[in-house]
């Protein structure tokens, strides 16, 4: 039987355990989240310039890249229920380093650990959520990322009101995050190995076999090629705002740490409502509407954002990221549903590449910013949206042609 065969009937999802999911979901990215929200504290305790700062995006973001397409492409061959408890574990060891570091390299490790710990979270994680679904792809795509960037919303206002006051030790604090999150994979990992032994014990007829494929080799490599560079705008867009907005509320409106901290968690959970949107609505609509409507839409208010003023910039900022995160759980279903029984994978891969391109832009643009300033670096990600009209050459999708659809 095929590591991620559906069941062959249209079920109901299992919503506790998506909650179970996204819950974790939102613990793991809150840990993470709090990498790129100390910045502010530790660029002035260590005397570090954005070029170190964006070095220290792509060493967390690169520990995620290198290893979760590997493990997703083990756990397909071999699922491992109990992985992400594992992976949790990397992460908590990575929160106390960070916490109780003393110069820049041992940050720099923290944040591999971090990583490490992502990378090994998501690719399961991802399986676990699709095997929940009942069918409902995109709802439950959408409720386990709703985690994600809620978690991912929520570091950035935690580091205002906790970090910022009491120090950089405060980052140990976190640790019980860590591990009530341990406590919710340990519980979902065991619903998970009990729901395969029930497909296991009735047999083959259950379960569903994966399709044959639906276009050549090349082809899904070429669409598989566009996903992954549509996905990429948006992160290196996001990875921008993640390192560097709170420098520039700072820098061109003069405002407080705790206040850009604010704005920032603004921006980040309007992510965590577009990507619950955006998959329910791509259950109904398809997958390329969605895709196309979080480009066109999100551009022209992207162009605007570097000349607006300080209320403008807010209102703009939480339009342009519910407007591009819409398309997470759609290109992910789509790639998903290219190459069926790959699910791990598919998740590694999209998780650690694309967000592993995000923070190699994050480095380039901290180097950007140390060379022509803060203000130049979103003068040019306001036309990053614009490689999302790649899209244009995606396969359409009849509905039902892929499995899952």
């Amino acid at each position: 039987m095929s590591a991620d065969a559906m069941p062959t009937s249209r079920t109901r999802a299992a919503m506790p355990v998506l909650i179970a999911l996204s819950a974790t979901h939102l613990l793991n990215d809150m840990i993470q989240s709090l990498i790129p929200a100390i910045y502010p504290i530790i660029k002035e305790a260590y005397s570090l310039d954005f070029g170190q700062i964006g070095l220290m995006t792509l060493t967390f973001q690169a520990a995620a890249c290198l290893f979760q397409p590997v493990v997703g492409h083990v756990t397909d061959r071999r699922p491992m229920p109990y992985s992400m408890v594992a992976g949790m574990g990397f992460t908590l060891t990575g929160l106390m380093v960070l916490a109780f570091a003393t110069s820049f390299p041992v940050l720099l490790a923290g944040a591999a650990l971090v990583g490490t710990g992502s990378s090994i979270f998501h690719p399961e994680a991802t399986r676990l959520a699709r095997f929940a679904s009942g069918g409902q792809q995109g709802l439950a795509q959408g409720i386990f990322q709703v985690g994600g960037q809620g978690g991912s919303a929520l570091g950035p206002l935690l580091a205002a009101f906790v970090v910022v006051p009491r120090g950089q030790a405060s980052i140990a604090w976190f640790s019980a995050a860590a591990l009530l999150a341990i406590a919710l994979m340990i519980w979902t990992g065991r619903w998970y190995a009990d729901y395969r032994a029930r497909l296991a014990a009735r047999g083959p007829s259950t379960a569903r076999p994966a399709p044959p494929q639906v276009a050549s080799k090349a082809r899904i490599a070429v669409t598989l090629t566009i996903l992954i560079v549509l996905l990429f705008s948006k992160n290196a867009y996001s990875s921008s705002f993640g390192s560097f907005y709170t420098f520039y509320l700072i820098e061109r409106f003069g405002v407080s740490v705790q206040n850009s901290q604010l704005m920032l968690f603004l921006f980040l959970a309007a992510a965590a409502l577009g990507v619950l949107l955006g998959g329910i609505v791509g259950d109904r609509i398809g997958r390329n509407r969605i895709i196309w409507f979080s480009i066109l839409g999100a551009l022209p208010f992207s162009l605007v954002l570097p000349y607006a003023d300080l209320m403008w910039t807010g209102v703009l900022t939480v339009i342009i990221n519910l407007i591009m995160s819409s398309a997470f759980a759609a290109i992910l279903i789509y790639a998903m549903e290219l190459l069926p029984g790959r699910v791990g994978m598919i998740g590694g891969l999209f998780y650690g590449l694309s967000f592993g391109l995000g923070g190699v832009a994050a480095a380039v643009l901290g180097e950007f910013a140390d060379v022509v300033g803060i203000d130049a670096v979103y003068r040019a990600c306001a036309f990053l949206p614009a490689v999302g009209l790649l899209a244009w050459f995606l396969p359409k999708i009849r509905e039902g042609s892929l499995p899952g659809h």
